[in-house]
């Protein structure tokens, strides 16, 4: 017999979306591990709200629905909220009701903002870094650094001169034709208008310049989780002064550690910084048309070449906060809000990669 085609609603609802989710769905095995860090946050969560006033969106709910769109490449919060409104499995990660309604995705992206002022992005990824689960999955002997430009939400025609001296744009309208032809223009002379942390950076010969930031990361190479992120200005010497941040607290033990990282970071000074900390420089010899500062008694050693393959899967962490993630062009202004919003998307990446690590028995 064949059921008839019903478009009524059904006025109540008695099953839990608890049960609307597949017991092997993978946002399962994340959110245990999201919730348990999110736990440990309570106090930085507790000292960033009024105990007086109108209740604002859960911290824990909010940091929750921003994972969800990292996860699933959601490229705005209009488009968060929509989809919130009717995916019950975003419902159940985020943890409202059937009958709740989503947020307004103004006061969404207000309340994302309060979480700039306690540095939540970074306490979130320590916190998940921290869990006895995942922390058994960590090397604490050898890591891997590196750099990727983050374009800015700034257009080259609002990279303007400093003293205000730039030719008036032919045309008129919103989008007024501009020529660049034959200009010099650098980080002294100019600035964006639209975003004054932004830095005309080109990646390398052959490459055109464009307005960017330097995002940086830190790899555990047993498993490839990122273990740190931060983000500078860009410049030649953001990638080798933040290196020396991330790895200097992990260097503070009797044993050496290894750092593996590229060409980039073969310059004397980084090298002897490195050492200076106990930390051996498995760092990729540069020696075109120069001197490289890592010798033999460096690369002579087996773990040296261990240490040049596997620092290459950074690649991969920042192949998926670019692309998945949605931060190869950011879509936040000031290095702070950019900052946030990277090391964010770094904790998201080791989310995704977790569950399968922690089911293998090590």
């Amino acid at each position: 017999m064949r059921g008839g085609d019903n478009r009524t609603g059904e006025l109540f609802s008695y099953v839990d979306l608890e049960a609307r989710v597949r017991r092997d769905h993978p946002l399962r095995a994340i959110r245990r591990i999201v919730n348990e860090a999110l736990a440990a946050l309570e106090r930085d969560f507790a000292a960033l709200y009024s105990p007086i006033g109108r209740p604002s969106i859960p911290p824990e709910k909010l940091l929750r629905a921003m994972l969800l769109q990292a996860f699933y490449s959601i490229r705005s919060e209009r488009l968060l909220m929509e989809r919130l409104e009717y995916d019950l499995v975003f419902r159940w990660f985020v943890g409202i009701g059937v009958d709740d309604a989503a947020w307004d995705h103004s006061v969404f992206s207000k309340n994302r903002d309060r979480l700039l002022e306690g540095d939540i992005a970074a306490k979130f990824l320590n916190a998940v870094l921290a869990q006895p689960k995942v922390k058994k999955l960590l090397s604490t002997d050898h890591f891997s650094v590196d750099g990727t430009l983050i374009e800015a939400w700034a257009s080259m025609k609002s990279f303007k001169r400093k003293d205000g001296l730039d030719e008036p744009p032919s045309g008129g309208g919103r989008n007024e034709e501009a020529d660049f032809h034959g200009q010099k223009r650098s980080n002294e002379t100019h600035a964006s208008t639209t975003d004054r942390d932004a830095r005309l950076f080109r990646k390398g010969k052959g490459k055109e310049a464009k307005l960017s930031f330097m995002g940086h990361g830190l790899m555990e190479n047993r498993h490839g989780l990122l273990v740190d992120a931060c983000l500078t200005l860009a410049d030649g010497h953001a990638e080798r002064v933040a290196a020396l941040h991330m790895i200097e607290p992990r260097a503070e033990r009797p044993q050496a550690i290894t750092l593996g990282a590229d060409k980039a970071y073969d310059a004397e000074d980084f090298i002897n910084e490195l050492r200076s900390m106990k930390v051996t420089p498995h760092v990729a010899q540069n020696t075109n048309g120069r001197r490289s500062a890592i010798d033999r008694r460096t690369t002579r050693h087996v773990g040296y070449v261990v240490s040049q393959r596997i620092r290459k899967r950074i690649e991969e962490a920042f192949g998926w906060i670019k692309v998945i993630a949605g931060q190869e062009k950011t879509k936040f202004r000031g290095r702070d809000r950019v900052g946030w919003a990277f090391t964010f998307a770094a904790a998201a990446y080791n989310l995704v990669r977790l569950p399968k690590l922690i089911a293998v028995p090590t």
